[in-house]
């Protein structure tokens, strides 16, 4: 008996080699890294935000672009100098605050004669004189959490002095704003502690 030859279209089965599905599960976990390390980065670096009133003028100006890093107060906390975002007393229904913290857990605040006072020593830099201290107008003693903040145009800023916000809780603080984006004469840049 002899065998016809022609076509055959009986399925063969292929053997699939261990290179190519080692191959293959290493793309799917680049594929996986990546994901992960892109929400990392945008959870932690690249909330944005953008800064309303004219409170952080002449470092921020109203309307303008920021970068927030929530990373940065997960195991420390801020520092003098610092410009943080939050949102006053937890209030979701408001925008973020952008202010500049002047004082830490522990450190005595307040006012004399328009001038800012941190623990008795007279804060430097070129801010104007206060008109109204507020509840800083007597000496404030911040809790374990807390954090005393101003705007950097002090005049024109609801910040700590205010009773509707007073010091700041940890717990409250979004993140540290750590990069402007540019906007009319400002510059694109990082945001320096002062």
């Amino acid at each position: 008996m002899s065998v016809k030859k022609g076509l055959n279209f009986a399925k063969k089965r292929r053997k699939v080699s261990s290179d190519v599905a080692r191959e293959f599960i290493n793309y799917v976990i680049g594929i996986f890294v990546a994901i992960v390390l892109a929400f990392f980065i945008t959870y932690n670096w690249g909330i944005k935000t953008t800064v309303i009133g004219v409170s952080m003028e002449n470092t921020l100006y109203s309307g303008q672009t920021i970068l927030i890093s929530r990373l940065s107060y997960l195991l420390l906390n801020p520092h003098p100098g610092d410009v943080i975002v939050f949102k006053p007393n937890g209030n979701q229904n408001t925008h973020y605050y952008v202010k500049r913290v002047v004082a830490v857990p522990g450190d005595t605040v307040e006012f004399r004669d328009g001038r800012l006072y941190v623990n008795g020593k007279q804060e430097s830099g070129g801010y104007d004189k206060v008109a109204d201290p507020g509840i800083a107008e007597s000496p404030i003693v911040l809790g374990s959490d807390e954090f005393f903040v101003l705007g950097d145009n002090r005049n024109n800023s609801e910040d700590s002095r205010s009773g509707n916000i007073g010091p700041v809780k940890k717990e409250l603080i979004e993140g540290r704003a750590w990069f402007k984006l540019t906007m009319n004469d400002s510059y694109m840049g990082f945001i320096d502690r002062e």
